[in-house]
């Protein structure tokens, strides 16, 4: 027999599903949104949906945007010799907002990780080998998290990166290994940037070797 009334139940459900909101939370905003009052709920409920009717992907860097090319990407005034290459929309912002990068982005859109069944095809990189052959920019930045699978991925980029002869970097170590670029804060995120050293320079290993 449920907890609560079946809607309740199921508002419970589909909120239980967000990122880091467990049963207690769900149920806890559940009712916060009870509330609040049908009209609130609605704006809600409509700016949930409104992305579907919106936003397209930026058919240059694969981020989300409502016109095409996006606001950066359509930018005279950024950098368009070099590109930093994220997995996500979020670490694309978390880099952006330092303001100490002015070139342009490209999103994988995730990192390789065979436990989670994440291969190549399943991130944007033939898309990414398309607009490197046609854009032919200077210096790629390989700004992934300090993880298994971002250095996993940082390794199989920089052996398939390595005919296109470009400047190939990486952030630098001030980024503590195991955390994610979305939750760093802007100052660790600046020094990691301007400390950015050549991949060809050093020896790629795993996290926490030598």
């Amino acid at each position: 027999m449920p907890k609560f009334p079946r809607p309740i139940e199921n508002l419970i459900t589909e909120l239980g599903k967000l990122p880091g909101v467990g049963p207690k939370t769900a149920e806890r905003y559940a009712f916060h949104l009870l509330k609040r009052g049908a009209a609130e709920r609605a704006r809600l409920a409509e700016a949930v949906v409104a992305p579907d009717l919106t936003l397209k992907t930026c058919s240059n860097c694969r981020n989300y945007t409502e016109n095409d090319p996006c606001a950066i990407c359509g930018d005279e005034r950024r950098d368009r010799d070099t590109v930093c290459i994220v997995a996500s929309e979020q670490d694309l912002l978390a880099i952006d907002h330092t303001g100490e990068y002015h070139g342009l982005y490209h999103i994988l859109g995730g990192t390789l990780s065979a436990a989670d069944g994440v291969a190549p095809s399943d991130l944007n990189i033939r898309e990414l080998l398309d607009r490197l052959r046609r854009d032919n920019p200077k210096e790629l930045i390989l700004a992934l998290d300090p993880t298994i699978e971002g250095e996993a991925t940082m390794m199989y980029l920089t052996r398939l990166l390595a005919p296109f002869r470009m400047r190939l970097t990486r952030l630098a170590r001030g980024l503590p290994i195991g955390s994610e670029l979305g939750y760093a804060d802007e100052t660790t995120l600046s020094d990691a940037l301007r400390g950015r050293r050549e991949i060809a320079a050093e020896k790629m290993t795993s996290p926490g070797a030598g």
